[in-house]
C-alpha cells in the first residue's frame, strides 16, 4: 500500500466529520476578515496535499451552507476555549479534549505557562491518523499534552484518563465538541456523570443536537441536509435533546451552572457587526457550558 493509500485509509477510519471540521477551521484562516480565531496549525494539520489544495482555492468551501457551518465550528471552538481560559484563571490545571479529532489545542497549548496539563482523548485509529498528519507537517503535541486512546462507546473514560495521569481529586475542564450527536444517550450521560463527580470547579463545554421539533424551518432544512451528509459517510446522528430538559438533568446530576447557547447567542458574541456577514444559522446545534 502506498503512503497516499495509507493516508486515505486512515482518513476514512478516523471519520469524515473530523476532517470536515478541520477544513472549516482552515478556510476561516484564508477567507474570513477579520479573523476571530487565529490558528497557526489549522492548515498544516491537514497534511501537505490537502493544505495545498485549500490554499489554491478555498472558495470551493464558501457556499452559504459551508459558511454557516464554518461559523458554527469557529464559534463553538472559541466558546470552549473562552471557558477553558476562565477555568484556568480560577485555578483548574487539567484539560481533557474529548473526541479531539484534528483539534489543535494540544499543539497550541495556550495556558501551558500556568501549568495546565492536557489529555487528548480519541479513538486509537483516529489518533494514529492524526499522528501521521502531524509527522508529515513536522509538528508535535506540546510537552504539556498527552494522547489518550479510548473508544467512548466501549472503553472506560475514567480508567483511561487515570492511567494517563489525570488526578480525580483535582478539578478538570472538558472540551467535548462535535461528538455527542454520534453517541447514544447512555454514553453521553455516562461521560457527564463522570465529570459531575469531579471536584467543584470542574467544567465541560459541549455541543449537542437540538430535538428537531424545536427547530424553525431554515434550521430544519440545514439539520436534515447535514444529518444526511454524515449518515452517508457512515456517521449517523444518534441523539438529540430539548435544551430545557438537558439543563434540568445537568442540575440534577450536580452541575451548579448550565447555560445553552444558540445561534443568536453565538453570533452576538463572536460575529457581531461584521462587514463580511459571517454568521451561523445554527443547523440544530447548540453549545452547553456547564460547571460543577
Amino acid at each position: 500500500m502506498t503512503n497516499h493509500q495509507k493516508t486515505a485509509a486512515g482518513r476514512q477510519e478516523a471519520g469524515g466529520s473530523a476532517l470536515r471540521v478541520a477544513m472549516a477551521r482552515a478556510v476561516h484562516q484564508l477567507l474570513d476578515e477579520p479573523l476571530v480565531f487565529a490558528d497557526p496549525y489549522a492548515l498544516p494539520i491537514l497534511g501537505p496535499e490537502l493544505e495545498h489544495r485549500l490554499r489554491e482555492d478555498p472558495f470551493t468551501l464558501n457556499d452559504p451552507m459551508a459558511r454557516s457551518m464554518r461559523a458554527a465550528i469557529v464559534a463553538r471552538t472559541l466558546c470552549a476555549e473562552d471557558e477553558l481560559r476562565m477555568a484556568t484563571e480560577a485555578g483548574v490545571r487539567q484539560c481533557v479534549i474529548l473526541g479531539a479529532g484534528l483539534d489543535t489545542l494540544a499543539l497550541r497549548a495556550p495556558h501551558a505557562a500556568m501549568g495546565l496539563r492536557m489529555f487528548e482523548v480519541d479513538h486509537p485509529r483516529a489518533q494514529q491518523f492524526k499522528r501521521e498528519l502531524m509527522a508529515q507537517a513536522g509538528i508535535a503535541l506540546h510537552g504539556s499534552a498527552v494522547m489518550v486512546p479510548v473508544d467512548l462507546r466501549q472503553g472506560s473514560l475514567a480508567h483511561a484518563l487515570e492511567r494517563a495521569g489525570l488526578r480525580r481529586d483535582q478539578p478538570a475542564f472538558f472540551s467535548w465538541l462535535g461528538v455527542t450527536p454520534y453517541l447514544d444517550d447512555e454514553a453521553i450521560w455516562a461521560v457527564l456523570d463522570f465529570i459531575a463527580r469531579l471536584p467543584p470547579g470542574s467544567a465541560v463545554t459541549f455541543d449537542y443536537r437540538v430535538a428537531p421539533q424545536r427547530l424553525n424551518a431554515i434550521e430544519r432544512v440545514m439539520e436534515e441536509h447535514v444529518a444526511a451528509m454524515f449518515a452517508a459517510m457512515g456517521e449517523p446522528w444518534l441523539s438529540a435533546f430539548e435544551p430545557e430538559a438537558l439543563r434540568a438533568r445537568l442540575h440534577e446530576m450536580g452541575y451548579a451552572h448550565a447555560v445553552s447557547l444558540g445561534s443568536a447567542d453565538l453570533n452576538g458574541r463572536y460575529f457581531a457587526r461584521r462587514k463580511d456577514g459571517l454568521q451561523t444559522a445554527g443547523g440544530g446545534l447548540e453549545v452547553m457550558c456547564a460547571r460543577v
